[in-house]
């Protein structure tokens, strides 16, 4: 990938970070750049991406677009470095999902803590 698009998304990320904590600075400028931003990532994910895994991957921006958010990050990650070799098929584009969610998945626990009550009908059958 290009070092235009690599500072595009550094430029990107730090204009969310800014609008995230109320930045004065945030300009109509950076929507621009926001809106660059958007066309590489859907240029790279276009190249990586078959037509049926990339209909998956926005059906899941529908319903849960972290996730979807995550994967694209992944894939982008993914391409930079060379490791896909050609286009992510619908199948491989599941097994990233899965992947994906192992890493983020959250375990909840349950703990019920009883407290007894000093009045109790147990003590008054004695």
């Amino acid at each position: 990938m290009a070092d235009e698009e690599l500072e595009a998304l550094r430029q990107r990320r730090l204009g969310e970070i800014r609008a995230e904590h109320g930045d004065p600075s945030a300009d109509p400028s950076q929507q621009e750049a926001k809106q660059r931003e958007a066309e590489i990532r859907n240029t790279i994910l276009a190249q990586v991406l078959d037509q049926a895994a990339r209909a998956r991957l926005s059906n899941l921006a529908l319903v849960k677009p972290d996730k979807a958010k995550a994967v694209e990050n992944y894939l982008i990650q993914m391409a930079r470095i060379g490791q896909l070799a050609g286009k992510v098929s619908e199948q491989g584009l599941i097994e990233i999902l899965e992947k994906v969610s192992q890493q983020t998945e959250k375990r909840t626990t349950v703990k019920f803590n009883r407290r007894k009550v000093l009045d109790s009908d147990e003590e008054d059958d004695y």
